[in-house]
C-alpha cells in the first residue's frame, strides 16, 4: 500500500466511526412512515382469511372509523367495517398499491393524509381486474397511528393490458 493512500484511510478514518452519527437513529419521513403502515394494514387485510390477521388489521382502525366506498356505501364503525371486510373480502380478493401512487400530506397537529390508487386481484385467477382510488385520514395520538377515516372510490376495471 502506497503512503499516500495510507494516509488518506487514516484520514477518512474518524468519519466512518463518528459516535455522534452513528448514535443518531434515523427519523424515518412522514411519507415513508405512511407507506410502511400502509403496507402493514393492506399486509393484514390480504390475509384476512386468518382470524388472527383480521384482528391485526382491525387493530389499525379506529372504533369510530367512518368508511365511504362508493359501490358499497358507508359504514360508520370498525365494527360494521369488519364484518363487510369478512363478507366481501377474506379468500375473495387481495389489494395491491399502485407502485408510485401513493401521497402523503400532513395535516399539522393531527397526523396525516395518504391518497393514491389501488388494484384488487381474484384470490383464485390472481387477475387484478379491479383498479380505485383512495384517501385515508391517519391521526396520530401517543406515538400510535390509526385510520379515522377511508374513503375508497372510482372503482372500475383495470384496463392496462398487463395488469399484475
Amino acid at each position: 500500500m502506497n503512503k499516500a493512500l495510507l494516509v488518506l484511510l487514516f484520514a477518512l478514518a474518524p468519519l466512518s466511526a463518528s459516535p455522534a452519527m452513528a448514535d443518531e437513529p434515523m427519523t424515518p419521513s412522514l411519507q415513508d412512515t405512511i407507506a410502511a403502515l400502509d403496507f402493514q394494514v393492506f399486509d393484514s387485510f390480504n390475509r384476512c382469511t386468518d382470524p388472527a390477521q383480521l384482528q391485526k388489521h382491525a387493530g389499525y382502525f379506529d372504533p369510530a372509523v367512518e368508511f365511504y366506498h362508493d359501490t358499497g356505501s358507508v359504514t360508520w364503525t370498525r365494527d360494521a367495517m369488519l364484518a363487510n371486510t369478512r363478507k366481501h373480502v377474506c379468500g375473495n380478493f387481495t389489494r395491491e398499491l399502485i407502485p408510485g401512487s401513493l401521497e402523503v400530506f400532513e395535516i399539522k397537529d393531527f397526523g396525516a393524509l395518504s391518497r393514491g390508487q389501488h388494484r384488487f386481484c381474484d384470490s383464485k385467477t390472481h387477475a387484478c381486474d379491479g383498479l380505485a382510488d383512495f384517501t385515508i385520514l391517519w391521526r396520530l395520538q401517543d406515538g400510535h397511528w390509526q385510520i379515522t377515516r377511508v374513503m375508497s372510490y372510482a372503482h372500475r376495471a383495470n384496463t392496462q393490458e398487463a395488469n399484475h
